[in-house]
């Protein structure tokens, strides 16, 4: 497998870090059941740090504000371990003012997708972020 152009890799586990549990379970549930991905969620920034080589993600989806850790200490430190150091990453975000999203996608994220999300396009939204990444 050459990991030359990756554009035709189906992209299947994710790893989604969010430290509320009702926007957690519903997001869990329409990533699994709506588009079909194996996710492993992470209540906190500790967690994913804990599971992520284990799991080995494909993509990283994760909250931006947390309490503790937040989603960009959090990627950078899941960066800093040599499996996930080429992982991409989404942030979802209640806050997405231009100037936000500029700042991370400095970070190395694919995009920014804003919460409140609806479940029954999350999936979709997260597939057509992945399918453009090596644009």
């Amino acid at each position: 497998m050459s990991h030359g152009g990756m554009g035709g890799e189906a992209l299947s586990r994710i790893l989604y870090v969010e430290d509320d549990h009702d926007v957690r379970k519903v997001a869990t549930f329409a990533l699994k059941m709506v588009g079909g991905f194996t996710v492993e969620p992470c209540e906190s920034g500790e967690q994913a740090l804990e599971k992520a080589e284990g799991f080995a993600p494909q993509l990283l989806l994760l909250d931006v504000m947390m309490p503790g850790m937040d989603g960009p200490t959090t990627l950078e430190r899941l960066r800093a371990l040599p499996a996930i150091a080429g992982v991409p990453a989404i942030f979802m975000t209640a806050k997405v003012q231009p100037q936000e999203v500029a700042r991370y996608r400095a970070l190395g994220t694919l995009d920014v997708i804003s919460k409140p999300f609806d479940p029954m396009t999350l999936s979709t939204m997260v597939r057509t972020i992945w399918a453009k990444r090596d644009d």
